[in-house]
């Protein structure tokens, strides 16, 4: 467990039991990612009912977005990518202020959401985005079913709605965007589960390594469901959201 690549493909060998090292890494991954969500709300919430900090991220003159409002759209990504690809080089310290920033500039990007769908519907998709997520985890966590080939399968299929969404950006067709709705749902609450039992076989081997390296993991663990919880989140507000 030396390096990131462990952290996707250490997912072999046999489930070891739900011990103390384990439920201690996975409350820690749980915590890490609940306090990002909570940090992407607040600030979700404040610009995206605020004209005065919109104006940050939108041309109050032309309509369209601002040159921060850019950078807050694309920085995530990149920050993902960078956080992964320097796993090694990184303290768990820095990996934590990183994961914070990224949890900010997530909430600026999702701010536009109550733009465009009403309050309720937003907490309502909300509220059933965490109840889904919540029994998937729950499912991958106890299941003796080993879910590896299940989650490749999910894999090759995100590729696959990622192609189609950028062929329905230029065909701006409605009933191919509610089929990526629709399977996007699927493809991120499977994922769920097979990512959480992916983390728990991680949990199982950090009492060999030193706490430095669990908390990496950990922090890394918690951006993987951060993401599959957003992505849940968003794929059912494209459908169940009501616009305004």
């Amino acid at each position: 467990m030396k390096d990131f690549r462990n952290f996707n493909n250490m997912v072999q060998g046999d489930t070891a039991p739900a011990g103390t090292m384990v439920k201690t890494f996975m409350a820690n991954v749980f915590a890490y990612m609940t306090g990002a969500l909570a940090i992407t709300g607040i600030i979700a919430y404040a610009f995206g009912t605020s004209p005065a900090l919109l104006n940050y991220l939108i041309n109050p003159e032309t309509g369209g977005m601002s040159i921060f409002g850019y950078v807050v759209m694309f920085a995530p990504l990149l920050m993902v990518f960078g956080m992964s690809m320097a796993f090694n080089r990184l303290s768990s310290f820095v990996l934590m202020m990183l994961f914070i920033v990224f949890s900010i500039l997530m909430g600026m990007s999702m701010s536009f959401i109550f733009l465009a769908y009403t309050g309720s519907s937003i907490a309502s998709t909300f509220a059933i985005s965490s109840g889904t997520f919540g029994v998937m985890a729950l499912l991958g966590y106890t299941t003796n079913t080993d879910l590896t080939k299940f989650g490749s399968i999910l894999r090759m299929a995100l590729i696959g709605i990622i192609i189609a969404m950028v062929v329905n950006f230029f065909i701006g067709s409605e009933a191919i965007e509610f089929i990526i709705s629709i399977a996007g749902v699927l493809i991120f609450t499977g994922l769920t589960a097979y990512d959480v039992q992916k983390l728990k076989r991680i949990g199982s081997g950090v009492e060999y390594d030193t706490q430095e390296s669990s908390n990496k993991l950990a922090i890394m663990g918690s951006l993987t469901l951060y993401l599959d919880f957003i992505n849940l989140f968003m794929f059912l507000l494209r459908f169940l959201g009501d616009r305004k």
